[in-house]
């Protein structure tokens, strides 16, 4: 493997690397963006038909949100791309990233900009553009090594991570079955290559109050006011939290004119539980808070929404494969650690599905979803050949 390592280390020529990058992120796709998102796609495909296997434009599944009315309706988004390689290998790997940004194209951050001689600042540079190209160049070249044949891979780009990748969830799922271990390719959770660790989960909700309208004046007492219901549940869903679990109510919407009693609102929030065990408590306390509320106010309350990220431990056998990026880090002179995270990505649903992942196999970069969003240039090298080196050792039997 030290030859490997050698091999993998002056393997990459960055300045290609980031051509590429810098051309997939002047693509603008937020994940609303589905004429930008098309156009990704049929890029990325192209670029991935290099690999020696079959790449499809997978279509995403329905979606039902709901609007400000407290109606549910379809939202769409854009299709993932599925490249399979040796689908028939015993043992298979599964790498994910993502091809959507969370700047729209009225955003404006769409320029990029050198920061310095390898410093890069523009839109989903770091998350993750760059990674895409970690991925793509990371297995062309480990194609080209004599063990490669001992494995196959499945390679999942989805373009609507950003927004709790609810039209792929399924498709992930799917593709992480029977895998023996899964990559990742969110920048690293720190510029100096860290990675992330443990997890937690999180869940988007939304609860729709139907009160009764009555005028402010002549008889208030008929109506039963619908934005004071979604306020005391926002106060009160607020007090759930605790050092396991944080509850973030974020928006509410509805109201009327001032001199009518409203009889509409809409209450969004966020919930982030550490545990499943958090998790599973704060449903038990969710409904009997709803209950009283219903009681309290005289309303009616339609709940939508869930946990769409499952919280993340680490198995055994992740920690087996952390161990292994990192023991392949240092054969390369990259010194890697790694720290837990309150952020959610692709790999708590891997997770969920009893893979081994490390998630952020990225870029090193920071700043991410911000107008200051930055991506080393030196890590597009540094990492495709940290994961190709991984992937021989995975195709040697090294994680069992």
């Amino acid at each position: 493997m030290k030859q490997l390592a050698e091999h993998f280390a002056g393997a990459f020529d960055a300045s290609e690397m980031l051509t590429q990058a810098r051309a997939w992120s002047a693509i603008n796709t937020g994940t609303a963006n589905l004429e930008g998102l098309a156009q990704q796609a049929l890029v990325l495909a192209d670029a991935f038909a290099s690999l020696p296997g079959e790449v499809a434009l997978m279509e995403p599944a329905p979606v039902t949100v709901v609007d400000a009315a407290g109606d549910e309706m379809q939202k769409s988004h854009g299709r993932h791309l599925v490249a399979r390689v040796r689908p028939d290998a015993d043992r298979r790997v599964l790498l994910t990233g993502h091809m959507d940004t969370v700047f729209p194209p009225d955003h404006p951050f769409q320029q990029q900009r050198d920061v310095d001689n390898d410093t890069v600042n523009g839109p989903g540079l770091a998350d993750m553009k760059g990674g895409i190209a970690v991925i793509l160049h990371a297995l062309q070249a480990f194609e080209r090594t004599d063990g490669a044949q001992a494995i196959g891979y499945d390679v999942m780009i989805n373009s609507d991570e950003e927004t709790g990748s609810l039209s792929s969830s399924a498709l992930i799922a799917e593709l992480a079955r029977g895998k023996h271990a899964a990559l990742t390719y969110e920048p690293s959770a720190l510029p100096d290559g860290t990675l992330a660790y443990d997890r937690g989960g999180s869940g988007n909700f939304s609860i729709v109050v139907t009160g009764k309208s009555a005028h402010a004046g002549r008889n208030p007492h008929e109506g039963r006011n619908a934005i004071v219901a979604a306020a005391d549940l926002a106060v009160r869903l607020k007090a759930l939290g605790h050092g396991e679990l944080s509850v973030n109510p974020a928006r509410i919407e509805g109201g009327s004119a001032n001199n009518v009693v409203p009889d509409h609102a809409v209450l969004r929030f966020n919930i982030r539980p550490k545990t499943t065990e958090s998790a599973e408590l704060f449903g038990q306390e969710l409904n009997a808070l709803l209950d009283d509320v219903k009681t309290r106010h005289e309303v009616t309350l339609a709940l939508h929404g869930g946990i769409t990220r499952p919280p993340k431990p680490v198995s055994s056998q992740a920690h087996k494969l952390f161990n292994l990026v990192r023991e392949c880090g240092a054969e390369l002179g990259q010194p890697i650690g790694w720290q837990s995270s309150g952020g959610v990505c692709d790999g708590n649903n891997i997770a969920a599905c009893g893979v081994p992942v490390v998630d952020t196999m990225g870029v090193r970069g920071g700043a991410i979803h911000s107008p200051d969003e930055f991506m080393i240039v030196s890590s597009l090298a540094e990492r495709a050949a940290l994961s190709a080196l991984v992937l021989s050792r995975l195709a040697s039997g090294d994680l069992r």
